[in-house]
């Protein structure tokens, strides 16, 4: 269980960098991409590349949550499974076979009762 929940840390760190990344980004060529080239002839990394690496980030990160997100929900089943009782184990079985039948113990109640 502790897997699953280090995996739900991790998609919540994905998904605020993304929501950040996402938000930085204007589809209209303003946002990050316009301030870093400035409008002239001096580009600060360019308007391109930044353009480019916004948006290699964006699949990168969305990318990540999706695995982040199956993993997580894999760990969880494996838990699930792990925690319930194997019927075709032979313990278990002779456990169940070991037990008083219910209708003894009724009719045995029922006797001392009755005296």
């Amino acid at each position: 269980m502790t897997t699953f929940y280090i995996f739900l840390g991790l998609i919540v760190l994905v998904s605020f960098l993304l929501i950040v990344v996402i938000m930085v980004q204007n589809p209209k060529g303003g946002g990050l991409s316009s301030s870093f080239g400035g409008g002239g002839t001096q580009q600060l990394g360019g308007v391109k590349k930044t353009g480019d690496f916004l948006d290699t980030s964006t699949w990168v990160l969305s990318t990540a949550l999706l695995v982040l997100i199956l993993l997580a929900s894999t760990t969880l089943i494996q838990g699930k499974a792990e925690s319930s009782i194997d019927v075709t184990d032979q313990t278990s079985t002779e456990s169940l076979l070991n037990t008083p039948d219910p209708e003894t113990i009724t009719t045995e109640d029922s006797s001392t009762d009755n005296e």
